[in-house]
């Protein structure tokens, strides 16, 4: 099985927003090496389009494809248009899986981005639970990073899990 990641933005009038995720995508490539096919597509106004970008990781080899909403929150284009559209494009290849992953949501990772990116040098921290004052799991939507696995110890938090389709 030949796994693929889309990462998919919404798509901007501007040139460099779009160019910006072909760099993204060849980063992720260049950190999940080549046993991985990287990709990406923007919802709409620009190109590749989803259903291009699905296809050509299909023409890549892959069996399988993690498509990425390439978005900080978990709105209406994260969860609801690209899935969407990823099942649109995923009904032309039906013998490939595919699934949909959270928003990047809250996560320390961009906590340290911030830090940075700011000049302040982050602390070393439990990260791993939940950030809403209160307290209370998914109150921040699929990328809630207090969603626990089945028979875990309840409140034993982890990443939001993927959703799962398969081609219609």
């Amino acid at each position: 099985m030949s796994k693929a990641i889309l990462i998919i933005d919404h798509g901007s009038r501007r040139d460099e927003a779009n160019e910006m995720l072909d760099c993204v995508a060849r980063l992720v490539q260049a950190m999940a090496g080549d046993d991985v096919i990287v990709r990406h597509a923007h919802m709409e106004i620009a190109e590749p389009s989803i259903e291009a970008g699905f296809a050509a990781c299909v023409a890549a080899g892959a069996t399988e494809v993690i498509a990425f909403p390439y978005m900080l929150s978990p709105g209406k284009h994260s969860t609801a248009d690209i899935p969407r559209m990823v099942s649109e494009a995923a009904y032309a290849h039906p013998t490939v899986r595919w699934t949909v992953t959270p928003a990047f949501g809250v996560h320390e990772k961009l906590a340290e981005v911030i830090l940075d990116r700011a000049g302040v040098d982050a602390r070393a921290i439990d990260a791993n639970h939940c950030w809403h004052p209160s307290g209370i799991a998914r109150t921040c939507g699929d990328a809630c990073r207090c969603v626990t696995e089945p028979g875990a110890d309840e409140g034993a938090p982890r990443d939001a899990e993927l959703t799962r389709h398969r081609a219609p």
